[in-house]
């Protein structure tokens, strides 16, 4: 009876976590059901321990077994109010996506009786945001239809799973570093000091273009970020197409991008007109039913070609034939990180995507519910490998489980992974460690910086950064600081990989990264094929 009371002493404190995070309500009481027990909290008790701290009895039997710390700061969470639009909300939990958020917490957090608690769950959301005390876990509590049953065995397993994963993480992290120790006890000895800082600018000035397409044979119209640098010497300019993240733009990666331009490479970094911010706004607004179109998993790579065709017809009367479009690089961020990987040869598993989907606690991997929007396409064998495209890099890429190993086996040319330790969004353990095992490359690269937390903060609504700041036991690098790995690493996979050019060999090895990151708190590791073993043992015991 005493490891039962631990159990659900520890479901609880869990829940409580999660209702400070989602909001939720009551008509009068909270059910946890942990079989064959069952306990119950009231509604007014919560209410009347908010308002002045009054313990009732039911409440007692938890709180009374937690410290004063965590008493408090369960009581300022139910009255805490997140500002959030109204309208936004109700929009954003009417989407495919939102709505697979809902029904997925629904199994655990229910009607009475069992039934999926999503749909009650999102009317609670969307009636207390639109209500005058806002948005609070209390108010949320009053507008849910029913008594609400937290499903014990299920949260638990979501709490040991999300647990896990966090353990599972932090291993990466000190393993990554091990790696890229021991690799670099085998690169040749290089005094990266007496050399030139390929994290600086490169010798070019660069003119920023903007070209407004049309894909006639798609119907689609787009404009393109075109990054040109200036009186180029060498006989041929190297290209590199850069695909954004979803519900972002083209100009949000404006400073890497013109780094790589300052070094001679024309860079051009097209608009996803299904997936990018101003899609998000116009859903916000009423006119898109999703976060962003289905068809984005055909559009974007075709996206890619396309602009490379472009690219083609200019090249002689533009650019006097000297850019190499036969040999052409592409990056991309995020969902831009599917959309290189899949020019790269990467083909999508429709099968193996599907029983992701269908994993009881998939979504402890957030990348994943994005991906699973490819399950409503048409399921036929859809081939985007161009085979102009001879290199590829791609940060916090979401792509494990719709390629999954079959699909990712399939490229064939080099791949550089970046990815961030304190990614929210694609999370490392997940999205990259386990697909670079998959790649079959000979030339292939992980790099992971410490803190990195998938997106650029300063390129957001300003107070994000800050508020995350402020956040107990969360600090992030500086964003210069993550450039500066970025700009320097993206620069010699390139050179190494699309131009040939030895000379940054050196550069793209473990002990360039253990170099940049002396007397750093934030880090980069750098691992290659080498160390691919021993990530495939970490990922085997850790069962991811």
């Amino acid at each position: 009876m005493l490891k039962n009371k631990k159990i659900i002493l520890g479901l609880l404190s869990f829940c409580l976590v999660i209702l400070t995070s989602i909001p939720l309500k009551a008509a009068e009481k909270i059910l946890l059901s942990y079989p064959p027990l069952m306990f119950s909290v009231k509604v007014e008790s919560l209410e009347a321990f908010a308002v002045n701290g009054t313990i009732n009895p039911d409440l007692a039997f938890f709180l009374n077994r937690v410290t004063p710390e965590q008493q408090q700061e369960f009581q300022e969470s139910l009255t805490k109010k997140i500002d959030l639009e109204p309208v936004l909300v109700s929009r954003f939990f009417n989407t495919k996506m939102g709505e697979s958020i809902l029904m997925r917490l629904g199994k655990g957090i229910t009607l009475e009786g069992g039934s999926n608690g999503g749909y009650a769950l999102r009317g609670a959301i969307v009636q207390a945001s639109f209500a005058p005390e806002g948005l609070t876990l209390l108010n949320v509590l009053k507008q849910f239809p029913t008594n609400l049953q937290l499903q014990g065995l299920l949260i638990q397993g979501l709490a040991e799973e999300t647990e896990r994963a966090a353990r599972a993480t932090q291993e990466l992290v000190e393993q990554m570093q091990l790696w890229t120790s021991t690799e670099a006890e085998t690169n040749p000895v290089v005094d990266y000091a007496g050399l030139r800082d390929i994290r600086q600018e490169g010798e070019y000035q660069v003119e920023k273009q903007v070209w407004n397409l049309t894909d006639t044979n798609r119907n689609r119209s787009f404009y393109v970020d075109v990054y040109l640098p200036q009186e180029v010497s060498t006989a041929k300019i190297p290209v590199v197409i850069f695909s954004h993240g979803l519900s972002s733009r083209p100009e949000d990666y404006e400073e890497g991008l013109n780094h790589l331009a300052s070094y001679g490479y024309l860079v051009a970094a097209p608009q996803h007109v299904g997936s990018d911010i101003i899609y998000l706004e116009e859903m916000f607004q009423g006119y898109h039913r999703d976060i962003f179109d289905r068809d984005e998993f055909i559009n974007r790579p075709l996206d890619i070609s396309f602009v490379i065709d472009e690219l083609t017809q200019r090249n002689q009367e533009q650019f006097q034939g000297k850019l190499d479009v036969e040999s052409v690089g592409v990056g991309g961020h995020s969902f831009g990180g599917y959309t290189a990987l899949a020019t790269a040869g990467a083909t999508i598993d429709f099968n193996y995507l599907q029983q992701g989907c269908d994993r009881l606690y998939g979504a402890v991997d957030v990348a994943l519910l994005l991906q699973c929007q490819a399950l409503e396409l048409p399921r036929e064998n859809y081939q985007f490998r161009d085979h102009r495209v001879k290199a590829v890099l791609v940060g916090n890429p979401v792509n494990r489980y719709i390629f999954g190993e079959t699909g990712i086996s399939n490229i064939d040319i080099p791949v550089i992974f970046l990815s961030g330790s304190k990614d929210p969004a694609a999370p490392p353990i997940f999205e990259q460690a386990v697909p670079f095992t998959w790649l079959s490359s000979a030339d292939k690269y992980w790099g992971l910086i410490e803190g990195q937390a998938h997106v650029n903060f300063t390129k957001l609504d300003g107070g994000i950064q800050e508020a995350l700041n402020a956040t107990n036991h969360l600090s992030f690098p500086s964003q210069s600081l993550i450039g500066s790995y970025v700009n320097a690493i993206s620069l010699a996979f390139f050179q190494v990989h699309l131009l040939n050019n030895q000379d940054y060999r050196p550069y793209l090895q473990s002990a360039y990264a253990e170099y940049l990151s002396q007397d750093e708190s934030f880090k980069v590791s750098l691992i290659t094929k080498a160390s691919a073993d021993e990530v495939r043992e970490t990922i085997d015991r850790l069962k991811i």
